[in-house]
């Protein structure tokens, strides 16, 4: 957490002062690069409280491939209404409709009216469609022509997955978001927009250290047995790391969302693949604060200053032996340890 304090500093220090769509204004930097030990604890800040249910099913949401609203509120999360409200009101006004439903009735109507939910509850072609239904061209009718042929569909997450199981070394262990053929399809276009992962195969005594602190039995292993006692009990052989880039970085409220839901990620595809999490890193292009945010800032300052902030958690994957692909993925599968947060920071969402 005291790099993302530093962030902060950074901003408010070196940051330019510019316009944005929401109207709001922010100060912010370029190019900066954060990193996170994943075994010093799962990175959900404890400097303010990180809502985990929320971070949760918003990546299973990604995924499992689905784009609408519904699944959300269904699992009490709100955090992409404020995208779908504002453009159901633009719609409306432009419509020169009498009158519209507010948000909570508009929420309610999502739940409850499937062909209401199917027209204003489903946001495009955004992280979900991108990482599970991608669609390709095929081929082409004909050179000259600008018409396509034949079009297939790119499942990102179940290639990956695959291809860290068979080919781990390999430099192209990536997926992406940003599809610029369809960005005018998307509620917003994707402000995380790939990621990448990167594995290394674990040394003897890296081994020898996850199985005795993993071990239920408390055995002594002769030496010429070592490697084959853990074969036999499938310790990992390889560690995994993952990298993302992100365009657009709402320091306050956003980006501990995305270390949270990117650590979360990076331990389903370790599990998946029997790998250990390594490295958490992020590359982040507009950084900012919004200059509403202001108080915010001063406060994570404060607290870094003036208050012991508690230890990470720790996350428990729970069934997977069970799972055969992320679609099978359920909030019960997870489980958070030792979270003890400061209080929450409030801070206004700009749309």
């Amino acid at each position: 957490m005291k790099n993302y304090k530093e962030l902060i500093e950074d901003i408010l220090e070196n940051g330019t002062v510019k316009a944005d769509r929401t109207g709001t204004g922010t100060k912010s930097v370029f190019g900066r690069q954060l990193r996170w030990d994943m075994r010093a604890g799962f990175p959900l800040m404890t400097i303010k409280n990180v809502p985990f249910n929320l971070v949760l099913t918003e990546l299973l949401w990604f995924l499992k491939g689905r784009t609408d609203l519904r699944y959300l509120l269904e699992h009490g999360n709100k955090i992409w209404v404020g995208d779908a409200y504002k453009r159901y009101e633009e719609e409306m006004i432009k419509a020169k409709h009498g009158a519209w439903f507010d948000k909570d009735a508009f929420i309610d109507k999502i739940l409850t009216d499937n062909a209401f939910s199917n027209k204003w509850g489903n946001l495009g072609k955004i992280y979900g469609y991108q990482w599970r239904k991608r669609s390709s061209k095929r081929k082409e009718t004909s050179i000259e022509s600008d018409t396509f042929g034949e079009y297939k569909v790119i499942d990102q997450i179940s290639n990956l997955i695959n291809d860290l199981k068979t080919n781990p070394d390999s430099r192209r262990l990536m997926v992406t978001a940003w599809n610029p053929a369809e960005l005018d399809q998307m509620i917003l276009p994707p402000c995380h927009y790939g990621f990448q992962v990167y594995t290394t195969k674990m040394t003897e005594s890296e081994r020898l250290y996850w199985y005795r602190l993993n071990s239920q039995f408390e055995t002594i292993v002769l030496h010429d047995r070592i490697e084959q006692e853990m074969d036999f009990m499938k310790v990992p052989t390889r560690k995994i790391s993952l990298m993302w880039n992100q365009r657009s970085v709402d320091t306050a409220l956003g980006l501990p969302f995305n270390i949270a839901s990117y650590g979360l990620l990076l331990h389903i595809l370790g599990k998946m693949t029997n790998m250990i999490p390594e490295e958490l890193i992020c590359n982040l292009g507009d950084t900012h604060l919004y200059l509403n945010h202001m108080e915010y800032a001063k406060e994570i300052i404060n607290r870094w200053k003036t208050t012991y902030i508690p230890l990470l958690p720790e996350l428990e994957l729970i069934g997977f032996d069970n799972i055969k692909s992320v679609d099978d993925l359920t909030v019960n599968n997870f489980k958070l340890i030792n979270y003890a947060p400061l209080e929450t920071i409030k801070a206004p969402l700009s749309n």
